[in-house]
């Protein structure tokens, strides 16, 4: 059935997380908070999942319309070392057999390296749990929050943000992934249909970031848009971001990657145009928006 079309002043935030990753509402207080946030439409985008996708559909407020999607971990391996980055997948296919096996491997791998950090902490003296931490993380996909989660709680960071800090997660105990190309990602999310569109492209508080000329071949290999609007961006990124999906023909998107407690940032803290919502949907054909009735 295809969804009522967004209202003309829509609120519309497309980059969220849930318990099913590394946010700490669940998938139906998510949609609630939404809701109550005064937003039109949501999208949740749990890291290498669609296990919040059921849960968030069988909660939906009224008048809130549900975008289901992911945030996909992803890796440019043409530089050494390679390059991190996040592709945000729209509205496709979850039952894709090669992207649903692409994402059980990421979500294993994430796992793996969550393991190996604790046992490095715990081999400096911290005393940090594995088994709490899977424990609590409740069969949501295991991410860096919830080993920060556990420094705060045995007292060694204040914030999680601290916990990201160079002494800690950010660079002493920091272990790759094994992430999916980029290429192959974009590829992936198109032939199950979905959307893709890259998340915080120029985010250099994070870390190192790619070129234009990297964004330029994905647009050429089925990128479709640019998440302009996001706390990780500073004024003149969000500018540079916009000015490049404009020469690409590329949707630019705003969203505040909404973490619960794990982040300062509160929902619709920074929204997307309905004219690149339309876009998302007119250009999917995995999955189609769920409007509460």
């Amino acid at each position: 059935m295809t969804p009522p079309p967004a209202p003309a002043a829509a609120r519309i935030d497309l980059h969220t997380h849930s318990t099913a990753s590394d946010g700490t509402l669940t998938p139906a207080e998510l949609v609630r908070a939404a809701a109550d946030a005064g937003l039109d439409v949501l999208a949740i985008t749990d890291h290498d999942t669609t296990d919040g996708w059921a849960p968030a559909v069988a909660a939906l407020p009224p008048g809130l319309t549900l975008v289901r999607g992911a945030e996909i971990s992803c890796r440019w391996y043409a530089t050494e070392p390679a390059v991190a980055l996040h592709l945000l997948a729209y509205l496709f296919d979850p039952e894709e057999p090669e992207l649903v096996a692409e994402l059980a491997r990421v979500r294993a791998a994430r796992e793996v390296r969550g393991e190996r950090i604790v046992e490095l902490l715990r081999a400096d003296g911290i005393d940090v749990s594995w088994p709490e931490i899977l424990a609590r993380a409740a069969g949501g996909t295991v991410g860096r929050p919830h080993i920060a989660q556990a420094l705060i709680r045995a007292g060694l960071v204040a914030t999680t943000t601290e916990a990201f800090g160079a002494a800690w997660l950010g660079e002493r105990y920091r272990l790759p992934k094994a992430d999916i190309d980029v290429f192959r990602a974009v590829r992936l999310v198109r032939a199950a249909g979905g959307v893709p569109v890259f998340a915080h492209p120029r985010a250099s508080r994070r870390g190192p970031i790619v070129s234009d000329e990297l964004i330029i071949e994905l647009a050429a290999a089925g990128l479709a848009g640019l998440e302009a609007d996001h706390e990780d961006h500073s004024p003149a990124e969000r500018a540079h971001v916009r000015g490049l999906a404009a020469e690409l023909g590329l949707f630019v998107t705003g969203s505040s990657d909404f973490h619960g407690t794990h982040k300062t940032v509160r929902l619709g803290a920074f929204t997307t145009a309905v004219e690149a919502y339309e876009r998302i949907v007119a250009d999917a054909t995995g999955v189609t928006p769920v409007a509460s009735t």
